[in-house]
């Protein structure tokens, strides 16, 4: 079987590494093709599976937009007669809608649909189109002259993104990170439901809602108390409670266990303290003092400013930098996305 994700197109690698990330910790058996930038397809995926690897997909994935079961795939040439093959009693409860989406190609949208919509109701008894709120949904997706025949089963929650925004929760401080962000972050770290992520910056609690929102047991310091406190209320508004937050330095961190995944946003900039060190030293302090805090093997996804060489101050302290992504923020900064892996003891020693 075959799922199609649309995906985002704010990031030309982001979108792509986070399904990889999801893929790999979950052991998602299936063959990745990128067809072109924001259309990608899992392939090969066993009978069995596809239903459990659909849902862990659109629980998890930020930057992926739908995810769809293909039907069939079809050209633009045989598409009336290959929607018209299909059983579409399998697919469709009660009513259904038909939606187009166009990557590099010329198929007339609104013809489409129209035509798409006629084939199925000729095919099926008592059903009905309902463009507003249609159980099933149609979709079909062009790319050049190959046509992608799909069906939704689950709806991925697209107002989530919208309603965890930074100023539309309890507690607001200007600066903080974009849920999309924040949740492609949590994925580029591996964790999975159940284990413990660690965000040792916390502010605002943006990266641990979204880590609790997947099921992951999280744990929030910060060396300020109002943002401590306003994680937690944040935590609690969005319906999170298995969590934990502190008050304290990071230097002063001593996890009660180790931590699955640590993912955070430091805090840097000219005007940008913490406690009694600034500029580079808060990323030298950092890895010095959440490299014991971690499990072996576990990752850390971190943003840092494209000026601040973390290469030198991982390797020094037992860590690799796995995966690297820029964001451009404005002319003069650049907001770098680092995966980087704790290597092991043994591994350390070497």
């Amino acid at each position: 079987m075959e799922l199609l994700c649309i995906q985002s197109q704010e990031h030309p690698e982001l979108p792509k590494a986070e399904l990889n990330a999801v893929m790999e910790c979950e052991n998602i058996e299936a063959n990745l093709n990128v067809i072109t930038e924001g259309l990608v397809i899992l392939t090969d995926i066993p009978d069995e599976k596809c239903s459990e690897y659909y849902e862990i997909l659109t629980i998890r994935l930020g930057y992926t937009h739908e995810v769809h079961e293909i039907i069939t795939t079809s050209s633009r040439d045989t598409l009336n007669d290959d929607v018209s093959s299909i059983d579409w009693g399998e697919y469709i409860d009660e009513s259904f809608a038909v939606r187009v989406k166009r990557f590099t190609s010329e198929i007339d949208t609104v013809a489409t649909e129209r035509k798409v919509g006629s084939l199925i109701l000729e095919n099926c008894n008592n059903i009905k189109v309902n463009l507003k709120k249609p159980k099933s949904l149609v979709r079909i997706v062009a790319f050049k002259d190959t046509v992608y025949v799909a069906i939704e089963k689950i709806k991925l929650n697209k107002k989530h993104f919208e309603e965890t925004k930074p100023h539309k929760r309890p507690f607001f401080y200007p600066g903080s990170m974009s849920p999309k962000l924040a949740r492609c972050m949590v994925n580029l770290s591996r964790v999975k439901e159940g284990q413990l992520l660690l965000d040792p910056f916390c502010g605002t609690g943006g990266i641990l809602i979204e880590a609790g929102i997947i099921g992951c047991k999280v744990v929030g310091s910060d060396i300020y108390w109002k943002m401590k406190n306003g994680t937690a209320i944040n935590l609690e508004h969005y319906g999170i409670t298995d969590y934990r937050t502190f008050n304290l330095d990071v230097r002063e961190l001593k996890m009660y266990e180790r931590v699955a995944a640590v993912v955070t946003d430091p805090p840097y900039g000219i005007s940008t303290t913490t406690g009694d060190i600034d500029g580079e030293d808060i990323f030298k302090e950092f890895f010095k003092a959440i490299y014991d805090n971690m499990k072996d093997d576990a990752y850390l996804c971190m943003a840092s400013p494209h000026y601040v060489d973390l290469k030198p101050m991982a390797d020094d302290v037992g860590f690799e930098i796995v995966e690297q992504y820029g964001i451009k923020m404005h002319r003069s900064l650049t907001r770098i996305i680092s995966v980087i892996r704790k290597k092991n003891r043994l591994m350390k020693n070497k």
